[in-house]
């Protein structure tokens, strides 16, 4: 699904909102029932039932409750997954948090404010260090490179800097965010700016992997060929693993939302066959002195 955020009147489709609807929509089509029995259901306009089920307003609980009645779902676990995320959404639309002092392009604002009401996050990256773990004079030297010079953010650099620097808070803190990261060899090895910048930020990744919210792997080169080569990916949670992920997908000149539960579901078992082949914890933080000091 595309990654931008359609608008409609006073109406905004949000991540969050789309996955819920989808899930609905899912559930109305497998009973055989049609948005008019849904709208008679919540004595509401078919146009309403449009708009939720495409994501364009938050929801209700009642509503939720309705529908699934309507729809034969009793189980309480499936009822109280659409519960919690129709939550989610709703504190997600109305939230102001600090991203709002900053001037943030495109998905990535929307990407933020995700990750800020996220419980965890799966993160595979092939080619840059994950920006949760980025060092300033990685950011700085990353910003400069040629190659970025298509894509880059109006914001001035230091702005930006600060930006990243401020999502790093959700990985400590009374309730820090679950971080599992994979990297590839070759982001480690291919760094923008000088050796310096290099030596720095592979020493951060290393005492990095010493936070309790954070476990960190490397993927070698020796362990071969899989899919994930493809492109990065990130798998964001906000309840129970699987309830509720959205995927956060990056390839040249685009971004991509995945929201369905059979996509999260495939991207999920990518990145536990990527985790099961990549050194562990302990072999990833030897692998990363190990490297610094070829450096």
């Amino acid at each position: 699904m595309s990654a931008s955020q359609p608008t409609l009147g006073n109406s905004t489709s949000s991540v969050l909102g789309r996955r819920l609807g989808g899930e609905l929509t899912k559930l109305r089509t497998a009973s055989g029932l049609t948005q008019t029995h849904a709208a008679k259901t919540l004595t509401s306009s078919i146009t309403k039932i449009t708009k939720m089920e495409r994501g364009w307003v938050p929801m209700r609980d009642p509503d939720i409750r309705a529908l699934c009645e309507l729809y034969g779902v009793h189980d309480p676990g499936v009822v109280g997954r659409l519960l919690e995320l129709a939550r989610v959404d709703r504190e997600r639309r109305k939230a102001k948090g600090w991203w709002d002092d900053y001037t943030i392009p495109g998905v990535m604002q929307e990407y933020v404010a995700l990750e800020s009401a996220a419980t965890s996050i799966k993160a595979w990256q092939c080619a840059f260090i994950p920006g949760l773990l980025q060092t300033p004079e990685y950011v700085r030297a990353l910003r400069e490179h040629p190659a970025a010079k298509m894509t880059k953010s109006p914001e001035p650099d230091e702005k930006f800097v600060a930006t990243r620097l401020a999502r790093q808070r959700r990985l400590s803190g009374e309730l820090p965010l679950s971080l599992r990261v994979v990297i590839y060899e070759a982001a480690l090895r291919n760094f923008p700016g000088n050796a310096a910048t290099a030596r720095g930020q592979i020493e951060e990744l290393a005492k990095m992997a010493d936070l309790p919210s954070l476990t960190l792997r490397v993927f070698p080169f020796g362990a071969g060929m899989h899919s994930g080569l493809n492109g990065s990916f990130n798998i964001i949670s906000f309840a129970a693993p699987g309830a509720m992920d959205v995927v956060y997908a990056e390839a040249p000149f685009t971004q991509r939302w995945m929201e369905g539960g059979e996509a999260s579901a495939a991207y999920d078992e990518m990145f536990e066959m990527i985790a099961e082949r990549s050194l562990n914890e302990g072999e990833s933080v030897s692998f990363l002195h190990k490297l610094r000091k070829e450096l």
